[in-house]
């Protein structure tokens, strides 16, 4: 993983972790060119196997790693996994507290044989009276307010991707850049970050819990909010598909009025400002909405962008897969499964120097690299025979 011109390179990571958050940590250190070495017990991380939802989880989320098999029950691969990690920069793990001490990598022993280790624990909640409790991304959604404020308090319901397992490996990684960023300045020390799954979502609602407080009323749900905005809506097109429109500005009122035959609301008094709008939505929404069913999805699409106004088609996640924006160069790379098999998936969302990042990656076969690992911390050169030369 030499040479690849990427920001991280040069820079190793041991990851201990499974499921979702801290694996996202380590596949988005990888594809900024870290070489993060994925340490899995002799049966795999259990991921591996999982179906159904959670097929994608191991592919999705290793691509890019190193893969080796440690038996820490064992004396030796204990002894070898401290060897690892004195030649690490970053330690990743997602244990519940106390597990890891159980194995000769409790906090207290990283820090003495290992002090310039940046340990970096993602974890079901901060410090605190929670911080003993286990946690899953809908556990946290529960508890955070989350689900009843994207359903509503008699019938909450979980966000449809798992946002803060992803999001607290984004919050990983921020924190061990901020690290990785603190040891240019001369420090030889590492450090000790602690990752919350649950702080993660009390982050996401942050904005209705300032609301309440800013203004003593109860937030309201996502489907009971109240509209800021005086077209801010899911509409029917004449052959069934649905859109939704959001019409924000006043240049944009102007003219999906001239456009959309609603001249006689862009020249009403009693609609002279936003909120004159808002405020007669009932009268406005189902006018606009006979008018936008006059129009086939794609000439109204084309209008639309034409005039600049906000508007999205209802997708599925299959549906992205034929999107033209997504089908650009470098919107989709491809990747290889532990199988062998090809698959497609998002380039991480940004792009350095103007490239994309992600393309070619693999997921390891369950210890595909223990042997050359091994032979590099004895110093000798690897031959992927399978022999230590």
């Amino acid at each position: 993983m030499t040479g690849n011109g990427l920001p991280l390179e040069g820079v190793r990571v041991v990851e201990m972790t499974h499921m979702v958050m801290g694996p996202t940590c380590g596949m988005i250190l990888a594809q900024l060119g870290a070489e993060v070495i994925k340490v899995e017990p002799p049966a795999g991380d259990k991921t591996r196997a999982l179906g159904g939802m959670g097929t994608s989880f191991f592919p999705l989320f290793n691509r890019g790693k190193r893969s080796i098999v440690l038996d820490l029950a064992k004396a030796e691969d204990r002894e070898t996994m401290h060897r690892l990690l004195a030649s690490a920069d970053v330690f990743l793990e997602n244990f519940r507290d106390g597990l890891l001490e159980k194995q000769g990598l409790g906090a207290d022993e990283l820090r003495k044989r290992h002090p310039h280790l940046i340990v970096t624990g993602h974890k079901g909640f901060l410090s605190g009276p929670y911080d003993h409790r286990p946690a899953l991304d809908e556990v946290v959604q529960m508890m955070s307010g989350l689900a009843a404020m994207t359903g509503t308090r008699d019938k909450p319901q979980r966000v449809g991707s798992s946002a803060n397992d992803i999001m607290g490996g984004m919050f990983g990684v921020i924190a061990i850049l901020a690290a990785l960023y603190q040891k240019r300045g001369g420090r030889t020390d590492g450090a000790d970050i602690r990752i919350g799954l649950f702080e993660n979502c009390l982050f996401l609602v942050a904005q209705h819990m300032v609301e309440y407080e800013m203004t003593g009323r109860q937030p309201r749900s996502m489907p009971e909010r109240e509209h800021a905005w005086p077209i801010y809506d899911i509409f029917d097109t004449e052959g069934g598909d649905r859109i939704f429109i959001g019409v924000v500005t006043e240049g944009h009122w102007q003219s999906f009025c001239r456009e959309f035959g609603l001249k006689d609301f862009a020249e009403d008094p009693s609609l002279r400002t936003t909120t004159d709008r808002i405020m007669a939505r009932e009268r406005i929404i189902p006018r606009v909405a006979e008018e936008i069913k006059r129009w086939s999805a794609a000439d109204l699409s084309a209008k639309l962008d034409s005039l600049n106004i906000c508007f999205s088609p209802i997708n599925r996640p299959e549906d992205l897969l034929k999107d033209p924006h997504v089908l650009r160069p470098g919107g989709l790379v491809s990747n290889v499964n532990a199988d062998g098999k090809p698959f497609h998936v998002p380039a991480l969302p940004v792009e350095w120097n103007g490239r994309h990042i992600g393309d070619g990656l693999k997921v390891p076969v369950l210890g595909a690299d223990t042997q050359a690992v091994r032979a590099e911390l004895d110093g000798h050169q690897y031959n992927p025979t399978g022999n230590a030369a």
